[in-house]
């Protein structure tokens, strides 16, 4: 598996789209299995449902306000922000029958997840919390401290001829200005949020540097990569 670090990812519609394109060349055989790393630029993704409400155009004024890009992305769920302190990793990979396996990898990379986050020190778990943003039955979520459980890792899928592409976002460090722009566009949105669910590794783990969240993952993946192989995957 290739590891590619992207220093400056650009903004949220142009990223997509480039690693879309990478996507289908994984799914050609032009390109070999992927594990891309990036930090985003200031960003709110928006599902297609918060695009036909009627407070979108409210909501997307609110996170332009707060210095967030509006952007409405072809799959996933409901409204998520981030910044340039989350990682994204984005898993591409060759599949002749990638159509299948949804839900196994919705399982297998949340857990995947939620020991790399252990490995640093959280209580974490696979899982959705009440009013948490982005809802969804894999979300991962830990708790630290007597602090928590907030929602860490959000996670993503899109299929191609060939190949999916199973991508992960972790918010590292400063909760606050996402907690802030969400709590605006839900409202915006009419939906419920709890703020408080808005959570970053560094406010459980205070020592943690994203590269530390970095090696976590990668670690966890070279042990996925190496069960796989093995035909235990």
């Amino acid at each position: 598996m290739r590891i590619e670090r992207v220093e400056a990812a650009a903004p949220g519609a142009a990223d997509y789209a480039r690693t879309l394109e990478l996507l289908r060349a994984v799914g050609r055989g032009e390109h070999p299995e992927v594990l891309r790393l990036s930090r985003p630029a200031p960003v709110v993704a928006f599902g297609r449902r918060d695009e036909l409400n009627p407070g979108f155009a409210r909501a997307a004024s609110s996170a332009a306000a707060h210095g967030f890009e509006p952007w409405v992305r072809k799959v996933g769920g409901r409204a998520a922000a981030y910044h340039r302190d989350c990682l994204i990793v984005d898993h591409l990979c060759p599949d002749a029958d990638a159509t299948g396996g949804n839900q196994r990898r919705y399982r297998e990379f949340g857990a995947l997840w939620a020991r790399a986050l252990a490995d640093l020190g959280v209580d974490a778990g696979v899982g959705e919390l009440p009013g948490e943003y982005c809802p969804g039955e894999f979300s991962v979520h830990g708790a630290a401290g007597g602090i928590g459980p907030t929602k860490l890792v959000g996670t993503a899928q899109r299929v191609v001829a060939g190949a999916w592409w199973f991508s992960a976002a972790v918010v590292v460090d400063r909760r606050e200005p996402l907690a802030a722009v969400l709590t605006e566009v839900y409202g915006a949105l009419g939906l419920e949020l709890d703020p408080g669910t808005v959570g970053a590794v560094r406010q459980l783990i205070p020592e943690a540097r994203i590269e530390d969240v970095e090696d976590a993952v990668l670690e966890r993946y070279a042990a996925w990569e190496r069960a796989a192989r093995g035909g235990l995957g």
